[in-house]
């Protein structure tokens, strides 16, 4: 019994999809915040000519209040302008980073909208149970997560910065354009560095995320099993089976009218699709059957193979109630068959 209750199997569809409908999914804040520097990256080096341009123009305008004197109006005017170009400045790269978010869990999880984390469970604010969270082995696993990414980020931009501060009074002397051009060379190596680095934690912070999540929704193999019964004994999932299965079976049967000797109907409300090959079957074979709509549509498809339809309506009722797709016919049916295909073979100078 304690083998039962260990959770060593994998977890099923159902349990995957009913925790997904529960808005718990396997989710890398790292992989995330990878995908949302890059497009940052990208996007604020596609702007970088806009922002030079701005800035330069920050400069000029600041550079030509020298001597002026500052009254209401002058600082009005410099809050403005100030304002306006950040402004002009931050918000494309900042619609950009959104976005980036958005598609970046997106792309992990997929399209999935629940309100079920919404929903008030008061069990979260136990204060009992919150300090055994605060030192579960969980959070100890992120907090030295947290501590190796942020020292590893600090050495290298440490390391890095080091180097460039050492360039400094040379380029304090370098024109503002010049400034902005070296500024921007450092800036590119400092973050394709960290890019790099960021990409390793989140390759590993996803591997991780994905093994723990999954290993959190295994099953015991009692678990699978009381799956399995409440599945099977659902009365939606067996009709939904039955349907399908239904479904396939008419596919199949309007497959095999083509190949039909004739058509026994009622005329209206039965019709049955008898074939016979000498060569391969002893007796002849019900090989589709339908009633009302159905068997509208078995005719209709004889008529367009120019297959005979035949009237006889005590042996169409007798046929559709002791056959079965594929059966062969009962043997006190045999002559009554017989007569109906005799008749159709001579009307269509047919020799079997």
């Amino acid at each position: 019994m304690a083998d039962d209750q260990e959770k060593t199997e994998e977890p099923s569809s159902k349990k995957i999809e009913d925790a997904r409908n529960d808005g718990n999914v396997p989710k890398s804040q790292d992989t995330s915040a990878f995908i949302t520097l890059v497009v940052a990256l990208a996007v604020f080096l596609a702007m970088f000519p806009w922002i030079e341009s701005r800035t330069v123009y920050l400069y000029h305008y600041y550079h030509s209040l020298i001597g002026v004197e500052i009254t209401k109006e002058v600082t009005l005017q410099l809050s403005i302008i100030s304002f306006r170009e950040v402004i002009f400045m931050v918000i494309p790269l900042a619609l950009a980073v959104s976005v980036a978010g958005i598609l970046a869990n997106v792309l992990q999880t997929g399209l999935i909208f629940t309100t079920k984390p919404l929903m008030p469970d008061f069990s979260k604010i136990d204060p009992m149970k919150g300090l055994k969270n605060l030192f579960s082995i969980k959070k100890l696993v992120e907090m030295l997560k947290i501590i190796i990414k942020v020292g590893a980020i600090l050495w290298v931009c440490y390391f890095f910065l080091l180097a460039f501060t050492k360039e400094l009074p040379t380029v304090i002397s370098f024109p503002l354009p010049d400034q902005l051009g070296w500024l921007k060379h450092k800036m590119i190596i400092l973050i394709s560095v960290i890019l790099i680095l960021f990409l390793v934690l989140a390759l590993a912070d996803l591997l991780f995320v994905r093994f723990s999540y999954f290993k959190s929704l295994r099953m015991s193999k009692q678990e699978m099993k009381d799956e399995y019964k409440q599945m099977e004994g659902d009365p939606k999932i067996k009709a939904k089976i039955r349907q399908i299965q239904m479904q396939m079976t008419k596919k199949r049967m309007m497959q095999e009218i083509p190949q039909a000797d004739v058509i026994i109907t009622n005329p209206t409300h039965y019709a049955i699709a008898i074939r016979y090959n000498q060569d391969k079957e002893a007796a002849p074979k019900v090989i589709a059957k339908g009633t009302d709509f159905m068997a509208l549509r078995i005719k209709e498809i004889a008529m367009n193979y120019n297959i005979q339809i035949v009237e006889n309506p005590p042996l169409a009722r007798e046929l559709y109630k002791k056959c079965n797709l594929g059966d062969i016919i009962p043997e006190n049916l045999y002559k009554a068959v017989a007569e109906v295909l005799a008749f159709v073979y001579k009307s269509s100078n047919k020799s079997r």
